[in-house]
Protein backbone atom coordinates (compact mmCIF):
# COMPACT_ATOMS: atom_id res chain seq x y z
CA UNK A 1 0.00 0.00 0.00
CA UNK A 2 1.60 3.21 -0.82
CA UNK A 3 1.08 6.65 0.89
CA UNK A 4 0.66 9.71 -0.87
CA UNK A 5 1.79 12.51 0.42
CA UNK A 6 0.56 15.94 -0.62
CA UNK A 7 2.58 19.75 -0.77
CA UNK A 8 0.58 22.62 0.10
CA UNK A 9 1.27 25.37 -2.30
CA UNK A 10 1.57 28.11 0.58
CA UNK A 11 4.59 26.40 1.68
CA UNK A 12 6.15 25.61 -1.78
CA UNK A 13 5.82 29.72 -2.11
CA UNK A 14 7.26 30.14 1.64
CA UNK A 15 10.33 28.06 0.49
CA UNK A 16 10.93 29.92 -2.74
CA UNK A 17 10.60 33.53 -0.87
CA UNK A 18 13.46 32.05 1.39
CA UNK A 19 15.44 31.20 -1.17
CA UNK A 20 15.02 34.88 -2.75
CA UNK A 21 15.59 36.33 0.29
CA UNK A 22 19.34 34.40 0.91
CA UNK A 23 20.18 35.18 -2.62
CA UNK A 24 19.62 38.88 -2.36
CA UNK A 25 21.64 39.08 1.15
CA UNK A 26 24.85 37.31 -0.28
CA UNK A 27 24.29 39.65 -2.86
CA UNK A 28 24.58 42.26 -0.52
CA UNK A 29 27.32 41.43 1.55
CA UNK A 30 29.22 40.49 -1.73
CA UNK A 31 28.45 44.37 -2.89
CA UNK A 32 29.42 45.56 0.37
CA UNK A 33 33.20 43.68 0.56
CA UNK A 34 34.19 44.57 -2.89
CA UNK A 35 32.60 48.22 -2.57
CA UNK A 36 34.98 48.47 0.93
CA UNK A 37 37.76 47.17 -1.19
CA UNK A 38 37.29 49.88 -3.95
CA UNK A 39 37.09 52.22 -1.49
CA UNK A 40 40.40 51.26 0.24
CA UNK A 41 42.35 51.35 -3.35
CA UNK A 42 40.81 54.78 -3.80
CA UNK A 43 41.81 56.07 -0.62
CA UNK A 44 45.08 54.40 -0.89
CA UNK A 45 45.75 55.86 -4.55
CA UNK A 46 44.81 58.87 -3.46
CA UNK A 47 47.30 58.87 -0.14
CA UNK A 48 49.97 57.90 -3.01
CA UNK A 49 49.11 60.04 -5.67
CA UNK A 50 48.61 63.20 -3.09
CA UNK A 51 49.78 62.47 0.46
CA UNK A 52 53.05 60.96 -1.16
CA UNK A 53 53.34 62.35 -4.29
CA UNK A 54 57.02 64.37 -3.97
CA UNK A 55 58.31 61.56 -2.46
CA UNK A 56 57.39 58.75 -5.76
CA UNK A 57 58.53 61.48 -7.76
CA UNK A 58 61.70 61.97 -6.24
CA UNK A 59 62.15 58.11 -6.39
CA UNK A 60 61.09 58.20 -10.10
CA UNK A 61 63.29 60.87 -10.62
CA UNK A 62 66.06 58.98 -9.03
CA UNK A 63 65.84 56.03 -11.64
CA UNK A 64 67.31 58.65 -14.46
CA UNK A 65 69.77 60.45 -12.25
CA UNK A 66 73.11 59.75 -10.27
CA UNK A 67 74.88 61.04 -7.50
CA UNK A 68 78.45 61.78 -7.51
CA UNK A 69 79.65 62.69 -4.24
CA UNK A 70 82.14 66.05 -3.42
CA UNK A 71 84.25 65.18 -0.88
CA UNK A 72 84.36 67.70 2.19
CA UNK A 73 87.45 68.90 3.25
CA UNK A 74 88.43 67.79 6.87
CA UNK A 75 88.83 70.75 9.41
CA UNK A 76 92.37 70.83 10.37
CA UNK A 77 94.21 70.86 13.55
CA UNK A 78 96.49 73.65 14.71
CA UNK A 79 98.74 74.36 17.85
CA UNK A 80 98.28 77.38 20.07
CA UNK A 81 100.01 79.53 17.77
CA UNK A 82 98.40 78.73 14.50
CA UNK A 83 100.54 76.47 12.68
CA UNK A 84 99.04 73.60 11.09
CA UNK A 85 99.32 70.22 13.08
CA UNK A 86 97.15 68.04 10.43
CA UNK A 87 95.69 69.24 7.55
CA UNK A 88 94.77 68.17 3.91
CA UNK A 89 96.09 67.38 0.55
CA UNK A 90 94.12 66.91 -2.70
CA UNK A 91 94.00 63.14 -4.04
CA UNK A 92 91.53 61.63 -6.21
CA UNK A 93 89.25 58.41 -6.05
CA UNK A 94 88.91 56.26 -9.45
CA UNK A 95 85.99 54.83 -9.70
CA UNK A 96 83.78 52.91 -12.63
CA UNK A 97 80.42 52.69 -13.85
CA UNK A 98 79.74 49.13 -15.94
CA UNK A 99 76.72 50.50 -18.14
CA UNK A 100 79.65 53.28 -19.42
CA UNK A 101 82.04 51.41 -20.51
CA UNK A 102 82.73 50.94 -23.88
CA UNK A 103 86.36 49.71 -23.97
CA UNK A 104 86.56 47.24 -20.72
CA UNK A 105 89.83 45.66 -21.84
CA UNK A 106 91.48 49.49 -22.72
CA UNK A 107 89.92 50.11 -19.14
CA UNK A 108 91.92 47.17 -17.25
CA UNK A 109 94.52 47.40 -18.87
CA UNK A 110 94.94 51.19 -18.18
CA UNK A 111 93.55 51.24 -14.67
CA UNK A 112 96.37 47.97 -13.78
CA UNK A 113 99.24 49.99 -14.98
CA UNK A 114 98.73 53.49 -13.23
CA UNK A 115 96.99 51.95 -10.63
CA UNK A 116 99.75 49.27 -9.39
CA UNK A 117 96.30 46.81 -9.53
CA UNK A 118 96.46 43.43 -11.00
CA UNK A 119 94.18 43.13 -13.99
CA UNK A 120 92.45 40.19 -12.63
CA UNK A 121 91.29 42.22 -9.58
CA UNK A 122 90.30 45.37 -12.13
CA UNK A 123 88.43 43.06 -13.98
CA UNK A 124 86.11 41.79 -11.19
CA UNK A 125 85.53 45.37 -10.78
CA UNK A 126 84.87 46.39 -13.96
CA UNK A 127 82.79 43.54 -14.73
CA UNK A 128 80.03 43.96 -11.82
CA UNK A 129 77.36 45.71 -12.42
CA UNK A 130 76.60 48.34 -10.21
CA UNK A 131 76.02 51.74 -10.42
CA UNK A 132 78.99 52.33 -9.69
CA UNK A 133 82.54 50.37 -8.43
CA UNK A 134 84.96 52.06 -6.74
CA UNK A 135 88.62 51.08 -7.28
CA UNK A 136 90.99 53.03 -5.79
CA UNK A 137 90.70 56.18 -3.45
CA UNK A 138 93.90 58.41 -2.28
CA UNK A 139 95.38 58.72 -5.43
CA UNK A 140 97.92 61.05 -6.05
CA UNK A 141 96.70 63.86 -8.10
CA UNK A 142 99.20 63.58 -10.54
CA UNK A 143 98.63 59.56 -11.33
CA UNK A 144 95.20 61.00 -11.39
CA UNK A 145 95.33 63.24 -14.59
CA UNK A 146 97.41 60.86 -15.97
CA UNK A 147 94.29 58.36 -15.97
CA UNK A 148 91.93 61.90 -16.96
CA UNK A 149 94.12 62.27 -20.01
CA UNK A 150 93.06 58.42 -21.50
CA UNK A 151 89.29 59.88 -21.55
CA UNK A 152 88.22 56.70 -20.78
CA UNK A 153 84.09 56.00 -21.01
CA UNK A 154 83.05 55.11 -17.84
CA UNK A 155 86.38 55.74 -15.65
CA UNK A 156 85.57 58.89 -13.25
CA UNK A 157 87.80 60.71 -11.60
CA UNK A 158 86.56 62.35 -8.62
CA UNK A 159 88.53 65.34 -6.35
CA UNK A 160 88.94 63.84 -3.09
CA UNK A 161 91.08 65.23 0.12
CA UNK A 162 93.78 62.80 2.39
CA UNK A 163 94.84 64.13 5.83
CA UNK A 164 98.41 65.16 5.62
CA UNK A 165 100.58 65.97 8.17
CA UNK A 166 103.42 68.35 8.26
CA UNK A 167 105.65 67.65 10.67
CA UNK A 168 105.28 63.39 10.08
CA UNK A 169 106.05 62.12 13.71
CA UNK A 170 105.33 65.57 15.61
CA UNK A 171 102.74 64.33 18.55
CA UNK A 172 101.65 61.07 16.85
CA UNK A 173 100.27 59.76 19.74
CA UNK A 174 98.59 62.95 20.82
CA UNK A 175 97.18 63.84 17.08
CA UNK A 176 96.33 60.38 15.82
CA UNK A 177 95.42 59.27 12.28
CA UNK A 178 92.51 59.15 9.55
CA UNK A 179 91.51 55.83 7.93
CA UNK A 180 91.03 55.85 4.07
CA UNK A 181 87.95 56.91 4.71
CA UNK A 182 89.14 60.13 6.08
CA UNK A 183 87.59 59.04 9.29
CA UNK A 184 89.48 59.40 12.76
CA UNK A 185 91.19 56.11 14.09
CA UNK A 186 92.79 57.33 17.05
CA UNK A 187 94.14 60.30 19.11
CA UNK A 188 92.34 63.92 18.61
CA UNK A 189 91.55 62.70 14.97
CA UNK A 190 88.63 60.42 16.55
CA UNK A 191 87.91 62.16 19.64
CA UNK A 192 87.00 65.09 17.86
CA UNK A 193 85.77 63.46 14.96
CA UNK A 194 82.00 65.66 15.13
CA UNK A 195 84.13 68.85 15.05
CA UNK A 196 86.70 67.99 12.16
CA UNK A 197 84.34 65.83 9.64
CA UNK A 198 82.69 67.98 6.96
CA UNK A 199 79.46 67.31 5.38
CA UNK A 200 79.87 65.93 1.61
CA UNK A 201 78.53 67.54 -1.39
CA UNK A 202 76.91 65.92 -4.24
CA UNK A 203 76.57 66.23 -8.01
CA UNK A 204 73.10 64.94 -10.03
CA UNK A 205 73.54 63.84 -13.40
CA UNK A 206 70.81 63.08 -15.33
CA UNK A 207 70.66 59.09 -17.41
CA UNK A 208 69.04 57.36 -19.58
CA UNK A 209 67.78 54.41 -18.95
CA UNK A 210 70.50 52.39 -19.53
CA UNK A 211 71.87 54.25 -16.73
CA UNK A 212 74.31 55.89 -19.82
CA UNK A 213 74.82 60.05 -18.61
CA UNK A 214 72.68 62.21 -21.06
CA UNK A 215 75.30 64.80 -22.59
CA UNK A 216 74.37 68.51 -22.84
CA UNK A 217 71.87 68.42 -19.70
CA UNK A 218 71.88 70.44 -16.21
CA UNK A 219 73.50 68.84 -13.28
CA UNK A 220 71.71 69.06 -9.61
CA UNK A 221 74.98 70.61 -7.35
CA UNK A 222 74.64 70.98 -3.37
CA UNK A 223 78.39 72.01 -2.13
CA UNK A 224 80.54 70.54 -0.09
CA UNK A 225 80.57 71.83 3.85
CA UNK A 226 83.98 71.72 5.66
CA UNK A 227 84.75 70.97 8.56
CA UNK A 228 85.61 72.80 11.48
CA UNK A 229 88.82 73.77 12.61
CA UNK A 230 90.53 72.81 15.79
CA UNK A 231 93.24 74.86 17.94
CA UNK A 232 94.76 73.11 20.49
CA UNK A 233 97.17 73.93 23.30
CA UNK A 234 100.22 72.44 22.03
CA UNK A 235 102.92 74.26 21.12
CA UNK A 236 104.98 73.20 17.93
CA UNK A 237 108.43 74.59 18.89
CA UNK A 238 107.65 73.07 22.75
CA UNK A 239 106.70 69.71 21.23
CA UNK A 240 109.62 69.89 18.84
CA UNK A 241 112.59 70.41 21.12
CA UNK A 242 110.84 67.86 24.19
CA UNK A 243 110.24 65.50 21.07
CA UNK A 244 114.11 65.85 20.54
CA UNK A 245 115.27 65.40 23.99
CA UNK A 246 112.95 62.22 24.58
CA UNK A 247 114.57 60.29 21.36
CA UNK A 248 118.10 61.68 22.72
CA UNK A 249 117.68 59.96 25.70
CA UNK A 250 115.68 56.90 24.25
CA UNK A 251 119.23 56.23 22.19
CA UNK A 252 121.87 57.43 25.26
CA UNK A 253 119.89 55.17 27.74
CA UNK A 254 118.68 52.27 25.03
CA UNK A 255 115.58 52.52 26.70
CA UNK A 256 112.25 50.83 24.90
CA UNK A 257 110.24 54.22 25.82
CA UNK A 258 110.89 57.87 26.86
CA UNK A 259 107.37 59.81 27.77
CA UNK A 260 107.09 63.76 28.43
CA UNK A 261 104.83 66.01 29.48
CA UNK A 262 104.77 69.57 29.70
CA UNK A 263 101.54 71.48 31.14
CA UNK A 264 99.97 74.33 32.80
CA UNK A 265 99.68 73.53 36.18
CA UNK A 266 96.94 76.08 36.46
CA UNK A 267 94.59 75.69 33.88
CA UNK A 268 95.69 72.13 32.30
CA UNK A 269 96.87 73.42 29.02
CA UNK A 270 98.91 70.47 27.72
CA UNK A 271 101.72 72.35 25.77
CA UNK A 272 104.11 69.04 24.91
CA UNK A 273 103.40 65.32 25.09
CA UNK A 274 105.87 62.71 24.16
CA UNK A 275 105.96 58.99 23.50
CA UNK A 276 109.12 58.50 22.02
CA UNK A 277 109.85 56.42 19.60
CA UNK A 278 106.88 58.20 17.99
CA UNK A 279 105.66 57.12 14.90
CA UNK A 280 105.10 58.14 11.15
CA UNK A 281 101.47 60.09 11.00
CA UNK A 282 101.81 59.94 6.85
CA UNK A 283 102.57 56.38 7.18
CA UNK A 284 100.51 54.78 10.51
CA UNK A 285 100.72 51.41 9.36
CA UNK A 286 104.37 50.64 8.94
CA UNK A 287 106.16 49.68 11.94
CA UNK A 288 108.43 52.21 13.77
CA UNK A 289 110.82 49.25 14.35
CA UNK A 290 113.10 47.01 12.38
CA UNK A 291 111.06 43.72 11.82
CA UNK A 292 110.26 40.69 9.26
CA UNK A 293 107.16 40.00 10.95
CA UNK A 294 104.63 38.31 8.66
CA UNK A 295 102.02 37.33 11.05
CA UNK A 296 98.89 39.69 10.24
CA UNK A 297 97.50 39.25 13.90
CA UNK A 298 101.08 39.78 15.32
CA UNK A 299 101.86 43.01 13.58
CA UNK A 300 98.46 44.31 14.25
CA UNK A 301 99.41 43.48 17.62
CA UNK A 302 102.35 45.60 16.61
CA UNK A 303 100.62 48.45 15.33
CA UNK A 304 98.08 48.90 18.46
CA UNK A 305 101.36 48.84 20.88
CA UNK A 306 102.94 51.62 18.79
CA UNK A 307 99.91 53.36 18.35
CA UNK A 308 99.61 53.57 22.50
CA UNK A 309 100.20 56.87 24.54
CA UNK A 310 101.89 55.56 27.36
CA UNK A 311 100.86 58.85 29.45
CA UNK A 312 97.39 58.29 29.01
CA UNK A 313 96.90 54.32 28.47
CA UNK A 314 99.01 52.63 30.75
CA UNK A 315 99.39 52.39 34.32
CA UNK A 316 102.92 52.13 36.64
CA UNK A 317 103.95 52.34 40.13
CA UNK A 318 105.15 56.42 40.17
CA UNK A 319 107.62 55.23 43.48
CA UNK A 320 109.31 58.18 44.96
CA UNK A 321 107.37 61.05 43.08
CA UNK A 322 104.34 60.19 45.32
CA UNK A 323 105.75 61.08 48.37
CA UNK A 324 104.75 64.34 47.35
CA UNK A 325 100.87 63.37 47.93
CA UNK A 326 101.69 61.29 51.34
CA UNK A 327 103.01 64.55 52.40
CA UNK A 328 100.15 66.37 51.11
CA UNK A 329 98.05 63.94 53.08
CA UNK A 330 100.02 64.98 56.36
CA UNK A 331 100.08 68.53 56.52
CA UNK A 332 95.88 68.30 55.35
CA UNK A 333 95.22 66.27 58.46
CA UNK A 334 97.74 68.37 61.02
CA UNK A 335 100.49 65.31 61.86
CA UNK A 336 103.80 66.22 60.34
CA UNK A 337 105.38 69.64 60.49
CA UNK A 338 108.73 70.61 57.96
CA UNK A 339 110.92 70.35 61.09
CA UNK A 340 109.98 66.94 62.53
CA UNK A 341 112.59 64.55 63.27
CA UNK A 342 112.80 60.89 62.18
CA UNK A 343 115.61 57.90 62.42
CA UNK A 344 116.69 56.21 59.76
CA UNK A 345 119.15 52.99 59.96
CA UNK A 346 118.00 52.03 56.40
CA UNK A 347 115.14 49.97 57.17
CA UNK A 348 111.81 50.06 58.44
CA UNK A 349 109.98 46.64 60.40
CA UNK A 350 106.13 46.91 60.02
CA UNK A 351 104.29 44.03 61.08
CA UNK A 352 106.23 41.37 59.77
CA UNK A 353 107.99 43.19 57.01
CA UNK A 354 111.79 44.47 56.67
CA UNK A 355 111.00 47.29 53.88
CA UNK A 356 114.96 49.24 52.96
CA UNK A 357 115.40 52.32 51.89
CA UNK A 358 117.57 53.07 48.73
CA UNK A 359 120.44 54.16 51.04
CA UNK A 360 121.35 50.66 52.54
CA UNK A 361 123.11 52.85 55.56
CA UNK A 362 120.63 54.71 56.39
CA UNK A 363 120.45 58.22 56.66
CA UNK A 364 120.37 58.52 60.20
CA UNK A 365 118.77 61.44 62.09
CA UNK A 366 117.34 63.71 60.11
CA UNK A 367 114.19 66.33 59.59
CA UNK A 368 111.39 66.02 57.74
CA UNK A 369 112.67 68.61 55.20
CA UNK A 370 115.61 66.80 55.15
CA UNK A 371 113.55 63.06 54.46
CA UNK A 372 111.95 64.59 51.39
CA UNK A 373 115.40 65.69 50.02
CA UNK A 374 116.89 62.71 50.83
CA UNK A 375 113.91 60.83 49.51
CA UNK A 376 114.03 58.33 52.53
CA UNK A 377 111.77 55.89 52.44
CA UNK A 378 111.28 55.19 56.39
CA UNK A 379 110.40 58.48 56.76
CA UNK A 380 107.72 58.24 54.14
CA UNK A 381 106.75 54.84 55.64
CA UNK A 382 106.41 57.07 59.50
CA UNK A 383 104.00 59.56 58.27
CA UNK A 384 102.09 57.50 55.74
CA UNK A 385 100.94 55.29 59.06
CA UNK A 386 100.41 58.94 61.11
CA UNK A 387 97.62 59.76 58.42
CA UNK A 388 96.31 56.45 58.06
CA UNK A 389 94.09 54.96 55.89
CA UNK A 390 91.09 56.73 55.92
CA UNK A 391 92.74 60.25 55.62
CA UNK A 392 95.17 59.06 52.80
CA UNK A 393 92.58 57.50 50.90
CA UNK A 394 90.26 60.90 51.53
CA UNK A 395 93.34 62.80 49.89
CA UNK A 396 93.81 60.55 46.58
CA UNK A 397 90.33 61.27 46.32
CA UNK A 398 90.71 64.36 46.80
CA UNK A 399 93.68 64.71 44.19
CA UNK A 400 91.65 62.93 41.02
CA UNK A 401 94.01 59.28 41.75
CA UNK A 402 90.77 57.53 42.03
CA UNK A 403 89.20 58.33 39.03
CA UNK A 404 90.23 59.44 35.39
CA UNK A 405 91.21 63.04 34.83
CA UNK A 406 88.51 63.79 32.01
CA UNK A 407 91.68 64.05 29.33
CA UNK A 408 90.45 64.76 25.95
CA UNK A 409 92.05 61.59 24.40
CA UNK A 410 90.26 58.21 23.94
CA UNK A 411 91.57 54.96 25.98
CA UNK A 412 92.03 56.93 29.43
CA UNK A 413 93.12 54.38 31.73
CA UNK A 414 92.63 54.85 35.32
CA UNK A 415 94.33 53.62 38.93
CA UNK A 416 94.66 50.30 39.98
CA UNK A 417 94.26 50.83 44.08
CA UNK A 418 93.62 48.47 47.02
CA UNK A 419 90.29 48.05 48.24
CA UNK A 420 90.66 51.05 51.13
CA UNK A 421 89.14 48.14 53.88
CA UNK A 422 91.78 45.31 52.26
CA UNK A 423 95.09 48.16 53.09
CA UNK A 424 96.54 47.16 56.18
CA UNK A 425 99.54 48.79 57.84
CA UNK A 426 102.16 46.90 55.69
CA UNK A 427 100.40 47.80 52.54
CA UNK A 428 100.06 51.42 53.61
CA UNK A 429 103.30 51.67 54.96
CA UNK A 430 104.78 50.53 50.76
CA UNK A 431 101.95 52.91 49.61
CA UNK A 432 103.65 55.79 51.16
CA UNK A 433 106.04 55.95 48.95
CA UNK A 434 104.81 54.95 45.47
CA UNK A 435 104.53 50.91 44.91
CA UNK A 436 102.00 48.52 45.72
CA UNK A 437 99.35 50.66 43.33
CA UNK A 438 99.64 51.20 39.72
CA UNK A 439 98.08 55.29 38.46
CA UNK A 440 99.04 56.96 35.02
CA UNK A 441 101.47 59.18 34.46
CA UNK A 442 98.67 61.84 33.62
CA UNK A 443 96.85 61.16 36.88
CA UNK A 444 100.51 62.03 38.52
CA UNK A 445 101.07 65.27 36.90
CA UNK A 446 97.34 66.42 37.42
CA UNK A 447 97.93 65.50 40.84
CA UNK A 448 100.95 67.44 41.75
CA UNK A 449 99.32 70.32 39.83
CA UNK A 450 96.89 70.48 42.31
CA UNK A 451 99.48 70.27 45.29
CA UNK A 452 101.54 72.94 43.77
CA UNK A 453 98.77 75.37 41.88
CA UNK A 454 96.68 76.38 45.57
CA UNK A 455 94.92 73.15 45.38
CA UNK A 456 92.42 73.59 42.37
CA UNK A 457 92.19 70.15 40.54
CA UNK A 458 92.18 71.15 36.57
CA UNK A 459 91.11 69.32 33.65
CA UNK A 460 94.34 68.03 31.59
CA UNK A 461 93.38 69.00 27.93
CA UNK A 462 94.45 69.92 24.15
CA UNK A 463 91.19 71.25 22.49
CA UNK A 464 90.56 74.79 23.35
CA UNK A 465 88.23 76.38 20.28
CA UNK A 466 86.72 75.61 17.06
CA UNK A 467 86.40 77.44 14.28
CA UNK A 468 84.48 77.09 11.09
CA UNK A 469 86.45 77.11 7.06
CA UNK A 470 85.89 80.92 7.39
CA UNK A 471 87.01 81.91 10.81
CA UNK A 472 84.34 82.22 13.21
CA UNK A 473 84.39 80.96 16.19
CA UNK A 474 81.61 78.18 16.99
CA UNK A 475 82.90 76.62 20.23
CA UNK A 476 85.02 77.71 22.93
CA UNK A 477 85.91 74.12 24.98
CA UNK A 478 85.86 74.81 29.13
CA UNK A 479 86.96 72.41 31.79
CA UNK A 480 85.80 71.67 35.22
CA UNK A 481 87.71 72.39 38.19
CA UNK A 482 87.58 71.33 41.10
CA UNK A 483 88.45 73.87 44.11
CA UNK A 484 90.26 73.86 47.27
CA UNK A 485 90.93 69.87 47.24
CA UNK A 486 93.23 70.95 49.44
CA UNK A 487 94.16 74.04 51.47
CA UNK A 488 96.75 77.23 50.26
CA UNK A 489 98.97 76.79 52.87
CA UNK A 490 99.30 72.69 52.24
CA UNK A 491 99.60 74.10 48.59
CA UNK A 492 103.02 76.79 50.08
CA UNK A 493 104.78 73.78 51.98
CA UNK A 494 104.76 71.64 49.05
CA UNK A 495 106.32 73.98 47.14
CA UNK A 496 109.04 74.97 48.98
CA UNK A 497 110.12 71.54 49.88
CA UNK A 498 109.99 70.52 46.47
CA UNK A 499 111.94 73.89 45.62
CA UNK A 500 114.74 72.27 48.39
CA UNK A 501 114.54 69.02 46.71
CA UNK A 502 116.13 70.40 43.54
CA UNK A 503 118.22 73.16 45.42
CA UNK A 504 120.08 71.16 47.44
CA UNK A 505 118.33 67.45 47.41
CA UNK A 506 118.01 64.48 45.39
CA UNK A 507 116.97 66.86 42.35
CA UNK A 508 119.77 69.04 41.82
CA UNK A 509 120.49 67.88 38.27
CA UNK A 510 117.13 69.63 37.68
CA UNK A 511 118.05 72.67 38.79
CA UNK A 512 118.25 75.87 35.76
CA UNK A 513 120.49 78.41 36.27
CA UNK A 514 118.77 81.89 37.17
CA UNK A 515 115.31 79.66 38.34
CA UNK A 516 113.71 78.93 40.85
CA UNK A 517 112.92 74.97 40.20
CA UNK A 518 110.85 72.33 42.44
CA UNK A 519 111.00 69.03 41.80
CA UNK A 520 110.33 65.45 43.16
CA UNK A 521 112.99 62.50 41.86
CA UNK A 522 112.05 58.58 41.74
CA UNK A 523 112.78 55.23 40.63
CA UNK A 524 110.33 52.70 40.11
CA UNK A 525 111.15 49.01 40.23
CA UNK A 526 108.79 46.94 37.73
CA UNK A 527 107.17 43.85 38.18
CA UNK A 528 107.82 41.11 38.89
CA UNK A 529 110.55 42.81 41.58
CA UNK A 530 114.03 41.64 40.95
CA UNK A 531 113.69 41.56 37.48
CA UNK A 532 116.27 44.72 37.23
CA UNK A 533 113.91 46.58 35.26
CA UNK A 534 112.88 50.44 36.19
CA UNK A 535 111.32 53.43 35.33
CA UNK A 536 112.92 56.63 36.14
CA UNK A 537 111.07 59.87 36.77
CA UNK A 538 111.49 63.15 37.30
CA UNK A 539 108.73 65.86 37.73
CA UNK A 540 110.11 69.88 37.88
CA UNK A 541 107.79 72.87 38.20
CA UNK A 542 108.80 76.30 37.42
CA UNK A 543 108.95 79.04 38.90
CA UNK A 544 109.18 77.13 42.46
CA UNK A 545 107.15 80.02 44.26
CA UNK A 546 104.37 80.51 41.57
CA UNK A 547 104.55 77.20 39.18
CA UNK A 548 103.16 78.48 35.36
CA UNK A 549 104.65 75.09 33.94
CA UNK A 550 105.05 71.50 34.92
CA UNK A 551 107.34 68.54 33.58
CA UNK A 552 106.97 65.33 34.16
CA UNK A 553 109.50 62.87 32.74
CA UNK A 554 109.87 59.01 32.36
CA UNK A 555 112.46 56.84 31.25
CA UNK A 556 111.17 53.49 30.67
CA UNK A 557 113.63 50.50 31.39
CA UNK A 558 116.76 52.46 31.01
CA UNK A 559 120.06 50.39 31.00
CA UNK A 560 123.28 51.22 33.08
CA UNK A 561 122.54 54.11 35.37
CA UNK A 562 118.83 53.92 36.22
CA UNK A 563 118.61 56.57 38.99
CA UNK A 564 116.05 58.97 38.30
CA UNK A 565 117.73 62.27 39.53
CA UNK A 566 120.88 61.24 37.37
CA UNK A 567 119.15 60.44 34.45
CA UNK A 568 115.58 62.18 34.06
CA UNK A 569 116.01 65.17 36.12
CA UNK A 570 118.89 66.41 33.78
CA UNK A 571 116.00 66.42 30.29
CA UNK A 572 113.80 68.72 32.49
CA UNK A 573 116.58 70.75 33.35
CA UNK A 574 117.28 70.76 29.65
CA UNK A 575 113.92 71.24 28.42
CA UNK A 576 113.45 74.46 31.15
CA UNK A 577 116.61 75.59 29.86
CA UNK A 578 114.86 75.96 26.85
CA UNK A 579 111.24 76.67 27.01
CA UNK A 580 111.41 78.78 30.09
CA UNK A 581 112.84 81.83 28.15
CA UNK A 582 110.78 80.74 24.93
CA UNK A 583 107.25 81.24 27.80
CA UNK A 584 108.34 84.62 28.95
CA UNK A 585 110.11 83.86 31.92
CA UNK A 586 113.21 85.70 33.00
CA UNK A 587 115.80 84.35 34.85
CA UNK A 588 115.49 85.07 38.77
CA UNK A 589 118.88 85.38 39.83
CA UNK A 590 122.67 84.20 38.84
CA UNK A 591 122.63 81.05 40.59
CA UNK A 592 125.80 78.66 40.91
CA UNK A 593 126.75 75.91 38.95
CA UNK A 594 124.52 73.02 40.41
CA UNK A 595 125.90 70.32 42.08
CA UNK A 596 125.81 66.71 39.82
CA UNK A 597 124.67 63.84 42.19
CA UNK A 598 123.01 60.45 42.19
CA UNK A 599 120.74 58.72 43.45
CA UNK A 600 116.53 58.98 43.37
Amino acid sequence: MHRVYYIDEDWETWGMTQVKTYNRKKMLVLFCMFFAVAMFLVGRLGYIMIGQGAYYSQKAQDLHERERAIKAPRGRIYDRNGVVLAGNRPVCTISVIHSQITEPETVIRVLSEELGISEEEIRKRVETVSAREKIKSNIDKEIADVIRSYHLDGVMVDEDYKRYYPFDEMASKVLGFTGADNQGIVGLEVEYESVLRGTDGYILTVTDANGIEVENTAESRLEPIAGNDLYTSLDANIQAYVQQEAERVLIAKEAIGVSIIVMNPKNGEIYAMVNAPEYNLNDPYTLNIDTDIQDETQKQNELNQMWRNFCINDTYEPGSIFKTVTATAAFEKGVLSVEDTFVCPGYRIVGDRTIRCHKTTGHGQETFRQGIMNSCNPVFMDVGLRVGVESMYHTYEQLGLMSRTGIDLPGEATSIMHKQEDVKDVDLAIMSFGQSFQITPMQLITAVSAIVNGGNLITPHFAMYADDAQGNRVETYEYSVKEAVISEETSVIMRDLMESVVAEGSGRNGQVEGYRIGGKTATSEKLPRGNGKYISSFIGVAPADDPRVITLVLINEPTGIYYGGTIAAPVAQRIYENILPYLGMEPMYEAEEPQKDVGE
